[in-house]
């Protein structure tokens, strides 16, 4: 585990690209990729499971999630994944669920992401 003075836990086993900018008050847990030349902005929770390319802008306050249902509630939960492409545009306070995202998409602020996004 690591902490910084800007409170942003990055996992030991989170896999972190070249020049990716990482904003307060963010989390990124075990087994996710981030690419090269990513921006991930503040406030944004990127749990187990997740892979994001090259070039990506990720907004403020953007929330993944590997998990459809309240997993306390169900007997042999298993992780879903998602897999953003290259060259993606993901807007403020949006909600990315287990799916898997083309390149060079752009998902507007406030958007609710429940299926896969094909490429452009």
């Amino acid at each position: 585990m690591k902490f910084n003075n800007r409170n942003v836990f990055i996992s030991e086993k989170a896999k972190i690209g070249k020049n990716v900018k990482i904003g307060d008050n963010t989390i990124i847990y075990d087994h996710v990729e981030i690419g090269d030349n990513t921006i991930i902005s503040s406030h944004s929770f990127i749990p187990s499971g997740v892979k994001i390319g090259n070039n990506v802008f990720i907004g403020h306050g953007v929330m993944f999630t590997n998990d459809i249902f309240n997993s306390d509630l169900i007997e042999n939960w298993e992780m879903k994944f998602t897999v953003v492409g290259d060259r993606v545009r993901i807007g403020s306070n949006s909600t990315i669920l287990p799916v898997n995202i083309g390149n060079n998409v752009i998902i507007g602020a406030g958007s609710v992401v429940t299926k896969d996004i094909p490429d452009n």
